[in-house]
């Protein structure tokens, strides 16, 4: 089952519309997407049976968001100590220059 079947159903079940075949043609057509019966008809059929508010507090949360943060604070670092590197390369240009002063 495509994944864009699934936010279809979750879409309209956050809007508080039934989540039927034929609402769920609408949004991936909507969306500009080219609709399989045959799919949209299992999806409606096994959503019939499921309740969605409970199969969302049931699914595992927040490993991605967990996962995310280290990433952002690894991409900082190297940018610190470029700038420091940077620092220290004007402060020994100054320096090199004021040693030419007094040659």
């Amino acid at each position: 089952m495509s994944s864009a079947y699934i936010h279809a159903a979750l879409l309209l079940h956050f809007a508080g519309q039934p989540v039927n075949e034929e609402n769920l043609k609408r949004v991936l057509e909507a969306a500009g997407m080219s609709v399989d019966e045959s799919r949209v008809k299992a999806l409606a059929a096994a959503i019939s049976e499921v309740n969605i508010d409970e199969a969302i507090k049931s699914a595992p949360v927040g490993v991605t968001p967990v996962a995310a943060a280290p990433t952002a604070a690894v991409e900082e670092k190297p940018k610190e100590k470029k700038e420091e590197k940077k620092e220290e390369k004007k402060e020994e240009e100054a320096l090199a220059g004021l040693g030419a002063l007094f040659g």
